[in-house]
């Protein structure tokens, strides 16, 4: 276990995308949370993920702080290992699964079932069986066929709370392959369609299920609190509908996640202050408007809590001057970060463990995989000495990178390293060939 070093008395604070604990020095130094990120890639090798314990937790309490009355449910698809739900479990969060895989992770760390919300439009029977079996609190209806799927699940003299995922036709989100609060798609069951209406009958037809509320979830990377004021608009008023219609006031209103975090110097993430006094606000007005008491709201943040507590370590393999760009090359890529494959996302890049000679150039760090979008960071500065052997840090890397990691070109998944008041420890080890190899059993 690598210690904490003291934090050096002069030098650059970290801003905009890097933790809240991670110090760059005049000579090159770079901590995180105390710990040198050099000695990080000494003792656990590139690539590496860094996660900052206490900036999770930090993060958790802001949210608690700013939504006393809400329930906060922490959205495991941007992140999750064992170590990570215990932190959440431990700050009094919620979860938010929306796999097979989350939940068997959460239940192992200890997480209680009842505060789990389990997601998916497409929940498998056996992911819906074993929901039910272990006694997870709420299961977000999807689609209409898992209604009665799940009621003949529920062992007699229980009863399931559910929530139903409607859509409120509210564009929202950083690029259209994450925006899902729009009509025709695959999430959510349309108001305007009736599709919405019509699940709510039939989980009130069942005796086995208990509808507990609304949900909804407008996309992801949203840094306006207008649309989620939209959305809780709109739903209020689905609410007042079902009362009308139905003579059932729902208790709980769940808005989903989303918020949006800052990748580059400058930019700024979903301000979370003007989120819950607006958001409360906007719940409370439209409710008294339409005689309803206002009910429990639930917020699901993932990249929020979990993005910008981490970073990634890189060793750089080579530096290649093509005709237009200069490449620097590491020992990771696609495989580790796909997003920005998938969706052109930027990221700041920072060359950490010596001091630079000369001035700055503007470069593009690409992985090392067979594939020309095999980038992670386009056009951005590095000192013009850059050389193979030197070690970068790349910003922010906290959320929806572990979990969306592959082994394209069978190249094994980085491990995961923690820093905290202790030092610095494993959580997830290296995936190397060995693991790989025993998955393969054709021979």
């Amino acid at each position: 276990m690598i210690a904490m070093t003291a934090m050096p008395s002069v030098a650059e604070a970290a801003r905009g995308p890097w933790s809240s604990s991670t110090w760059f020095g005049p000579g090159g130094e770079a901590t995180l949370a105390g710990v040198p990120l050099v000695r990080i890639a000494q003792e656990f090798g590139t690539p590496a993920y860094v996660l900052d314990e206490t900036d999770v937790r930090l993060r958790c309490r802001a949210y608690r702080s700013a939504l006393p009355r809400a329930e906060i449910a922490y959205a495991a698809k941007a992140f999750l290992c064992r170590a990570m739900a215990d932190w959440v479990r431990a700050e009094g969060l919620s979860l938010d699964v929306c796999s097979g895989g989350e939940l068997a992770v959460a239940l192992s760390a200890g997480f209680p079932a009842g505060r789990i919300i389990f997601h998916g439009n497409a929940k498998t029977p056996r992911e819906l069986q074993t929901a039910v079996a272990e006694g997870v609190g709420r299961i977000v209806i999807d689609n209409i066929a898992e209604i009665g799927r799940l009621a003949a699940l529920v062992p007699l003299g229980r009863r399931q709370k559910v929530l139903v995922r409607v859509v409120p036709d509210i564009a929202a989100g950083a690029h259209a392959a994450v925006r899902t609060g729009r009509e025709d798609q695959q999430f959510g069951l349309s108001i305007a369609s009736g599709a919405a209406g019509e699940a709510v009958a039939r989980v009130l037809a069942q005796p086995a299920l208990v509808l507990a509320g609304l949900h909804c979830h407008l996309g992801s990377q949203i840094t306006a609190v207008e649309p989620y004021e939209d959305a809780a608009r709109v739903l209020v008023e689905q609410m007042a509908r079902i009362r009308e219609t139905h003579g059932v006031v729902l208790p709980e209103l769940d808005l989903g996640g989303g918020h949006g975090i800052a990748y580059l110097h400058g930019e700024r993430g979903l301000d979370l202050a003007s989120l819950a006094a607006r958001l409360t606000a906007a719940v409370e007005d439209r409710c008294a408007g339409l005689g309803l008491p206002a009910p429990r709201l639930i917020v699901e943040p993932g990249r929020a809590i979990s993005g910008p507590a981490g970073l990634t370590l890189y060793r750089v393999i080579s530096v290649k001057k093509a005709l237009n760009h200069t490449y620097v090359a590491v020992d990771g890529g696609m495989s580790d970060n796909p997003r920005h494959a998938l969706y052109g996302s930027p990221y700041e890049v920072r060359l950490v463990g010596r001091r630079p000679q000369g001035g700055m150039r503007t470069v593009t760090v690409v992985g090392h995989h067979c594939e020309t979008g095999d980038t992670i960071a386009e056009n951005v500065p590095l000192p013009a000495d850059v050389h193979p052997g030197d070690l970068i840090a790349v910003a922010a890397t906290g959320a929806y990178h572990h979990s969306m990691a592959s082994s394209y070109n069978l190249t094994g998944r980085p491990p995961i390293v923690a820093v905290g008041p202790e030092g610095a420890r494993l959580l997830v080890r290296r995936e190397e060939a060995g693991d790989l190899m025993r998955r393969d059993v054709g021979l």
